[in-house]
């Protein structure tokens, strides 16, 4: 099931306002700045998230300090729920791209509105098994495809490129060393292929990063 289905089925279960009516000592609604850290690698596993408002990007860090991300979420997504299979730190980092609102939900609060609600509960495994796909997706991404390629994709994913058959602007003033890191490649390549892509009309820059489906040539070309 693709992500964007599994997010309007979310939505259709109007998922805000359900998980609204968790006991107020389950749930806490905290708002981050751009940039600001919602929790980092090797912190206490003990609750799921709900973003609320905003994006998110995950990232991992190795022994070495080398630094790669694993995903970037937008509003209506649900992160750090591997407290829910026996994670007793966290694996990732979890940190603002934009101003956000998240809803922190404690571990047994979660657990109780999964087995007693069913319909929240086929959702979110939905959604879960959604995300799972885009991440092997990403890999094979990773493993087989030029650096363009994986770029344009990126830009695509963050500009949530196909949602309601919208083209909607990415993230404002995104800096190239995050795309870098986000794509697997230097910053000079990023701002080689950035420049191309302006060139071509793919992309346009008007103090936000506006992303035009025609980037999907780049995708789509073998």
């Amino acid at each position: 099931m693709p992500l964007v289905v599994a997010s309007k089925k979310l939505i259709k279960f109007d998922t805000k306002t359900f998980l609204s009516t968790i006991d107020g000592g389950g749930r806490k609604i905290t708002a981050f700045r751009k940039k600001q850290s919602i929790f980092v690698q090797g912190d206490p596993c003990d609750a799921v998230f709900y973003m609320q408002k905003g994006k998110v990007r995950l990232t991992v860090v190795s022994k070495t300090g080398k630094e790669a991300t694993i995903g970037v979420l937008n509003e209506g997504s649900f992160f750090g729920e591997g407290c829910l299979t026996g994670q007793t730190l966290r694996l990732c980092a979890a940190t603002a791209m934009t101003d956000c609102t998240v809803m922190r939900i404690e571990k047994k609060s979660m657990v109780e509105v999964l087995h007693r609600e069913h319909e929240f509960s086929d959702t979110f495994v939905a959604y879960l098994l959604a995300r799972n796909v885009r991440y092997e997706e990403d890999l094979v991404d990773q493993l087989f495809n030029s650096s363009e390629k994986r770029l344009a994709r990126v830009l695509l994913m963050l500009a949530h490129f196909g949602k309601e058959g919208k083209t909607e602007v990415a993230i404002p003033k995104i800096s190239q060393e995050t795309l870098a890191a986000m794509v697997g490649t230097t910053r000079s390549r990023v701002s080689f292929f950035m420049n191309k892509f302006r060139k071509l009309g793919f992309i346009r820059y008007n103090g936000e990063l506006e992303v035009h489906s025609s980037l999907l040539n780049i995708v789509l070309h073998d």
